[in-house]
């Protein structure tokens, strides 16, 4: 069957070129999951290999980019944060059309959605819910000068660079006008909070790691690095919260698990945090404002995607109204709080 953006007597040439033993035949599957980044399973029958690359139309700029997912990734293989083993990139896309990755397949449990989470008890949701945090909070210790990304990215602005990221994100990808994507962006204009540089993942929750399949409180491989950069840490927990929202499931197509009450609710997500990584959560409601306007656009994106014939799964074009939701969801975030930077207690509004 042939997979659109898969080339697999290509991908074995790359791979041989590369000095990878390849013992038998070749063989792909797209695995299931995400409306980003097409993801591949590539196996000779006794090894098996994971291939990324960007989808095959409607590209968003800097959200498919490869070699900042090879880079970090690498970088990060001799820290506390768990990765898959990087084994080959195609930076210039000679092999696909499209650059790409190859890691190590990392066998484990995917939680994606909650007929996923059903399989865990109570218990294991909280243990993997707070490992979780945990693995953020590690992350956001990594002193990236020592594991050579001090050039990654630039943190000093990064706040209101995203905001301006975001709002031409929004120019390229919108499917119609809506006024409050404007008022959104133009209330986020001046949120500048002091820089604190971190790397950050840029779309942490559970189904973007890998967990043991007997112990799913080990986190085994945190993966989908393509919007990792230097920045805010807060940024990182901000979205994962607005990831709680309901509304999300329309985003990914499925009742997402992390959208499930079975989990902590986002006060305890920040709380868990804050107290483990001893950060203030200051000027809580801006950052989840921009989650919430950082959402709305992904969304646009993957209908934008979806209508220029992109192979976006299911559903796609449904994401689309989760985009209104998310924009005036920042809007209120504004509007019911003051403009602070002292610290503020994590509320919930998701």
């Amino acid at each position: 069957m042939s997979l659109p953006g898969m080339d697999i007597e290509a991908v074995a040439r790359f791979l041989a070129d590369r000095g990878v033993t390849v013992r038998g035949e070749l063989t792909a599957e797209q695995i299931s999951g995400g409306r980003s980044n097409l993801t591949f399973r590539v196996s000779d029958g006794t090894s098996a290999w994971v291939l990324r690359r960007p989808p095959v139309a409607g590209l968003t700029p800097s959200a498919h980019d490869m070699g900042r997912e090879y880079t970090v990734t690498e970088a990060l293989r001799p820290t506390a944060v768990p990765v898959a083993g990087t084994v080959a990139i195609d930076r210039e896309g000679a092999v696909l059309g499209a650059p790409c990755t190859v890691v190590d397949f990392v066998p484990g449990l995917v939680v994606r959605d909650q007929d996923d989470l059903a399989a865990l008890t109570d218990a294991q949701v909280l243990a993997v819910v707070n490992s979780l945090v945990d693995v953020l909070v590690a992350l956001h210790a990594v002193d990236f000068r020592a594991v050579g990304l001090e050039s990654f990215g630039r943190p000093e602005g990064y706040v209101s660079r995203q905001v301006r990221l975001w709002a031409r994100q929004w120019e390229q990808v919108k499917t119609r006008e809506l006024p409050d994507a404007a008022r959104l962006a133009a209330a986020l204009a001046d949120f500048a909070p002091p820089a604190e540089a971190a790397i950050v993942h840029g779309d942490f929750r559970v189904d973007n790691t890998i967990l043991d399949a007997d112990r799913p409180e080990i986190v085994r491989a945190v993966v989908d690095w393509e919007m990792s950069t230097l920045g805010d840490p807060l940024t990182d927990l901000a979205l994962m919260c607005v990831y709680r929202d309901p509304v999300f499931d329309l985003v990914l197509g499925t009742t997402a698990a992390w959208t499930s009450d079975r989990l902590p609710s986002t006060d305890a997500l920040a709380q868990r945090y804050a107290v483990t990584s001893g950060r203030d959560l200051g000027a809580w409601d801006h950052y989840l404002a921009l989650a919430n306007f950082k959402l709305a656009v992904i969304a646009e994106g993957i209908a934008y995607r979806a209508r220029q014939g992109a192979d976006s799964g299911s559903g796609a074009l449904a994401a689309a109204d989760a985009t209104p939701e998310l924009m005036a969801a920042g809007l209120r975030l504004l509007r019911h709080s003051p403009r602070s930077t002292d610290t503020v207690t994590a509320t919930n509004h998701s």
